[in-house]
Parts: C-alpha cells; sequence; structure tokens
C-alpha cells in the first residue's frame, strides 16, 4: 500500500530524516518507534504533505504523493491522527466530527458516518452537544481518532495517541485502535510505549537519530536486547 524509499526531510536547513524506507502492507498494523526527536513525527508530517523541503520516494498505491497538497492527499485516504489531539476546543463534539467528513471522498456520506461513529463510540454520542475543550482527556483521544474515522481513511497514521492519558486509558485507546484495523484500516502508529506498540504489530521500525536503525515484526523486535534495555527498562 504505502512505499517510502531514500526519504530526506529538512527544517530549513537542518536535515531531520536521513535515507527513510519503510512499507506498510493492507491491513497491517505497523509501529514506528523511538526516543522523543527522533524523527517519528516528521515522517507521519511528510506524509501528510504538511513538510514541503522532501527528496526521496513516497508511493501510496503507486501514486507519488511528493509534492501533493495535503487536502489531495487526503483525498487519496490517508489521514492523519495529529500528536496532542488537535480539536477545535470552541466546537462541539458534533461540529468537530462533521470537520473530519469535509473532504469530497466523504461529505456526500456525512450522516451514515456520523452513525457508525457514534456506534463506535457512545461516550461521544452522548456529549455530542458539548463544547470539546470541556472533554477529559481520554475523551479529546476518542474524539480525534473519531474525528480520523469521518474522512473514511484507507490508511490512518496515529500520533503519539497515549501521550498524556491515565494508564486505565492508554490501554483503551490501543484497543480501539486494534479494533479499527478489524475494520479493514491499515494503520501506521507513531507511539513512545514500545512494548504495547510492537505487541500490537505484525511489523515495526525503530527511528534513532533520524535514521532507521532496525527493523522486522513486532514479535521479533520485543525480542531485541538493544530495544529491551533502551526503551523498554528491561
Amino acid at each position: 500500500m504505502l512505499t517510502v524509499d531514500g526519504l530526506n526531510v529538512f527544517y530549513g536547513d537542518v536535515q531531520v530524516l536521513f535515507d527513510i524506507a519503510i512499507g506498510v502492507n493492507d491491513g497491517e498494523i505497523v509501529s514506528i518507534v523511538g526516543a522523543n526527536a527522533a524523527g517519528k513525527s516528521t515522517l507521519l508530517r511528510s506524509l501528510s504533505g504538511l513538510l514541503k523541503k522532501v527528496s526521496g520516494s513516497m508511493l501510496f498505491k503507486g501514486e507519488q504523493l511528493i509534492g501533493k497538497p495535503p487536502y489531495k492527499i487526503v483525498e487519496h485516504g490517508i489521514i492523519h491522527i495529529p500528536e496532542g489531539r488537535r480539536i477545535f476546543p470552541l466546537m462541539s463534539v458534533q461540529e468537530n466530527l462533521e470537520l473530519g467528513a469535509y473532504s469530497q471522498r466523504s461529505q456526500a456520506k456525512m450522516d451514515k458516518l456520523l452513525k457508525e461513529v457514534y456506534v463506535f463510540f457512545p461516550s461521544l454520542s452522548q456529549r455530542k452537544n458539548q463544547l470539546a475543550g470541556s472533554l477529559s482527556g481520554g475523551e479529546q483521544q476518542m474524539l480525534a481518532i473519531a474525528r480520523g474515522l469521518m474522512a473514511r481513511p484507507t490508511l490512518l497514521t496515529v500520533d503519539e495517541p497515549s501521550l498524556g492519558l491515565a494508564p486505565m486509558l492508554v490501554e483503551k485507546t490501543f484497543q480501539i485502535i486494534e479494533k479499527i484495523n478489524k475494520e479493514k484500516v491499515t494503520i501506521l502508529l507513531v507511539e513512545q510505549n514500545v512494548f504495547r506498540a510492537l505487541t500490537m504489530s505484525d511489523r515495526a521500525y525503530v527511528i534513532e537519530n533520524g535514521r532507521i536503525t532496525l527493523k522486522g515484526e513486532g514479535s521479533d523486535l520485543l525480542k531485541d536486547e538493544h530495544l529491551k534495555k533502551a526503551y523498554m527498562g528491561i
């Protein structure tokens, strides 16, 4: 589905990603793990067309993404759930969800999508007229994910979904991501909870200082001694 090869990304004159190569197959959960400031979020922002100083190749179903504006990438079905949720706090829950269906691929099916999302997230249905900014942190994360689903993703890229959540809500969030995947949505996940990310992933990549240093099946990387010491405290 997605093939990234030789990807280099710059912020101004500073290079932050170096010769990145990853692949995501249809139906998989693939995780990108690593330390803070390793380049994980930069990779997702590049895929979404948010960064312009980019070279290399990013093919989605055989079509080149580099040079396409973000709204065109959304129309391809690549939907980005950003780090920090980025909901609209002074708008209602339902207004946030409706904005998720703003693209041409989703607008005509907005009513159907709303019904599906409210079934998936019943707590949001109970709060649909509430200001999004008044929700708890966990509810805001659910809203961010639900808004992404409103855009009818083929590939859902999720950036640090567990950030700032209580442990019980972290597990619930991961369970929801796994459930979404079972609904035939491919997932590319960036996550600092390395153990949980590898446990749920078909495959994973490790980024260190802007470079891919390890890759493999999630179950195999769980046994890697370097990962255990550096990221899992084992």
